[in-house]
């Protein structure tokens, strides 16, 4: 394999990176979406609802991401499809790329409900309960006072979270998803030269996380309190 063809298959993996980044900023709102108010209810809401959304936390927590991206695509996709069809007559309406961003982010946001809810205890229940006293709601007390510094809390263990889904999206590959895995397999299958794009494939993996991880650290500096918590990163 001559420069040429080495650096077009390069090219071709590198724009993998785009669809990874997407993947993963999109589940990661996602998880972030379902873990905030999953890990409010879970320490203020009822005990019962509690125990209920612990189910969700449990499930997702403990089937790993293949099995995951299998159950959505071939399991709930199928019959959502054939729900809009019948409603209103549309066919392919998901995608591979769709219904890894779907497992991934189910999955983050159980994780991420775990990350918060540790922050959200680690705040003062003295807050809280100061809050109530001077007349705020219990969600104006959550959402005013508790959930801003606990999301400063949880900066640490959320960069870590970024990092490990980064990694667990390389599996996403298996539904086609153009991502860099799937990018980086096609071209060694195509070219024989395995170690020369995993390599690469790797490279990329460690880029992306660098750059996330020094972003989350500067957001950290930036939002930081002084005197609340542990302030490093």
């Amino acid at each position: 394999m001559d420069l040429q063809q080495f650096l077009e298959s390069a090219f071709y993996i590198l724009k993998g990176t785009g669809w990874t980044a997407g993947l993963i900023l999109g589940a990661m709102s996602l998880g972030f979406a379902i873990g905030l108010p999953l890990a409010s209810l879970r320490v203020y809401g009822p005990r019962p609802l509690g125990r209920l959304l612990g189910v969700y936390v449990w499930f997702f927590r403990g089937v790993p991401i293949l099995v995951l991206l299998f159950l959505v695509y071939f399991g709930v996709y199928p019959i959502l499809e054939r729900l809009l069809h019948s409603l209103f007559h549309l066919r392919h309406a998901f995608s591979p790329f769709s219904a890894s961003l779907a497992a991934l982010g189910l999955a983050s946001g159980a994780y991420q409900s775990q990350i918060f809810k540790g922050a959200i205890l680690s705040v003062s229940p003295g807050q809280f309960k100061a809050a109530r006293a001077l007349g705020f709601s219990s969600f104006t007390a959550v959402t005013r006072i508790v959930l801003p510094q606990a999301l400063r809390l949880s900066i640490p263990a959320w960069s870590n979270e970024y990092s490990i889904l980064l990694k667990d999206s390389a599996v996403a590959y298996t539904l086609g998803t153009l991502e860099i895995m799937a990018r980086t397999k096609f071209m060694a299958s195509q070219t024989y030269r395995h170690v020369t794009f995993y390599l690469l494939a790797g490279a990329l993996y460690f880029v992306l996380t660098w750059l996330g991880v020094s972003l989350l650290k500067r957001v950290r500096r930036a939002t930081m309190i002084p005197g609340l918590g542990n302030q490093a990163l």
